[in-house]
């Protein structure tokens, strides 16, 4: 591999704040945004509709992933897009006291999301070109954990924050998210700084001729993906194994937020940015771990329909707790924290079988890494849909009815992950990689 004209620094200075800083705007957007509309007053159908619409910046990156390379290099991008998004951030909060902040608000998120959409797809290019094949091996870890990091501190940090600033009595609820808000872009202008120092170039490859070339190869490699065998089934599996998330993905923070004369948990900002941030995603990275080490000791096929299972029964502690809280009964912070615990270890266990599933048995072949990001863009597609209506239907039919039916809507996921198809023999890759000593 070739390699940029200035030395590459170590991966460990820039690869952590990197990651840091791809995970903090999804989490602002994603989980954050809908806490912070709750907390000003709107309702769940609102929010749904709005946040998880914006969602689709994230689905269909690939459309312009290639087009980047056709000007400047992806240093350029990362820190171009890093800058733009402290602005938006910065941007949102001297929106809030605005009458019309919603709408301003939810206008600044959509740009938003298409500039941490190109910040994640050049990142990752930088990552992929900057390192070789055994660094790359060392830090993919660091990759997940420090983007999890960055979405620790936007679901926890962030969170905790709006709500102290309340809690002290000083400051209004959009005071107080104005100060938080604008910490996150703070945070994000801080580093932009750093990676103007440290960032590598990632190494620079021959550039398309034009615009049609660019689409020419994305073309190409379209029609290859549909020629895959048994493709049909493969992407059943990848739009129904996630059937009963969208539902829950925006809304059940919702229901932990919301208060108990509405039939939710009641929970203040800074229990929650303990219970849904810091605990949950401590749990998930866990849960995460676990889940890969058990499909390595039973091989893919094996695990999947056990995987299914992890995924979708945790969700009965959500039903749980819509049915057993009332205004004379608030349930204990312990109970919550225990139900919400074992929700998000059973979901993050699960999870890793959709994704290793799109990247053993989908995407392999000639265009591995663009057939990957189609199968992720898809796989985050069919969310949007099932989260734009989890707000309207919650409200319509109450908390208790609503996450019965989001046990309904997890039958499909157990039926692909149990007819799921395997073209590809697991036994024979494995055989193939060993004799090529990877």
């Amino acid at each position: 591999m070739s390699s940029s004209a200035k030395p590459v620094p170590h991966p460990v200075v820039w690869v952590p704040s990197l990651y840091f800083a791809m995970g903090i705007p999804f989490s602002m957007v994603i989980w954050v945004a809908g806490t912070m509309f709750k907390d000003l007053g709107h309702t769940d159908g609102q929010i749904t509709v709005a946040t998880a619409s914006i969602g689709i910046a994230w689905s269909l990156k690939p459309l312009w992933a290639a087009f980047l390379d056709m000007y400047r290099t992806k240093r350029f991008w990362v820190l171009s897009m890093e800058f733009a998004l402290a602005a938006l951030f910065i941007g949102i909060a001297l929106a809030l006291p605005l009458p019309n902040y919603f709408q301003v608000t939810i206008a600044m998120m959509w740009v938003l999301a298409f500039s941490s959409s190109t910040q994640d797809i050049t990142a990752d290019g930088i990552y992929i070109t900057a390192l070789d094949k055994k660094k790359q091996a060392a830090f993919i870890g660091v990759q997940g954990v420090f983007w999890n990091v960055g979405r620790l501190f936007a679901v926890a940090a962030i969170v905790w924050i709006a709500g102290t600033l309340q809690e002290s009595g000083q400051h209004t609820a959009k005071e107080a998210w104005t100060w938080a808000i604008g910490l996150s872009g703070a945070t994000m202008a801080l580093l932009g700084i750093y990676h103007l120092f440290v960032l590598p170039t990632g190494v620079v490859g021959e550039k398309p001729k034009n615009a049609k070339a660019v689409a020419a190869s994305f073309w190409e490699s379209l029609i290859a993906f549909f020629k895959k065998d048994q493709l049909w089934g493969m992407l059943a599996f990848v739009f129904l194994f996630r059937s009963a998330e969208g539902l829950l993905l925006v809304e059940a923070p919702l229901f932990l937020q919301a208060p108990l004369e509405e039939g939710g948990i009641g929970l203040t900002l800074v229990q929650k940015g303990t219970i849904d941030g810091l605990i949950s995603i401590s749990v998930s990275l866990i849960g995460g771990l676990l889940g890969g080490l058990f499909i390595a000791k039973h091989g893919l096929k094996k695990s999947l329909f056990i995987m299914a299972l992890c995924v979708n029964i945790p969700n009965l502690c959500f039903v749980y707790l819509s049915q057993m809280v009332s205004p004379e009964s608030p349930l204990s912070l312990t109970t919550v924290a225990t139900l919400v615990t074992i929700e998000k270890a059973g979901y993050s266990f699960g999870f890793v079988a959709n994704m290793l599933y799109m990247m053993q048995q989908i995407s392999p072949g000639k265009f591995h890494m663009t057939h990957y990001a189609f199968c992720t863009a898809l796989m985050n597609l069919v969310l949007v849909p099932t989260q734009m209506i989890s707000g309207p239907l919650a409200d319509a039919v109450g908390y208790k009815t609503f996450f019965i039916i989001v046990c309904f809507a997890s039958i499909p996921s157990l039926i692909v992950a149990w007819f799921a198809p395997f073209p590809r023999d697991e036994r024979a890759d494995q055989a193939a990689e060993a004799a090529n000593g990877t």
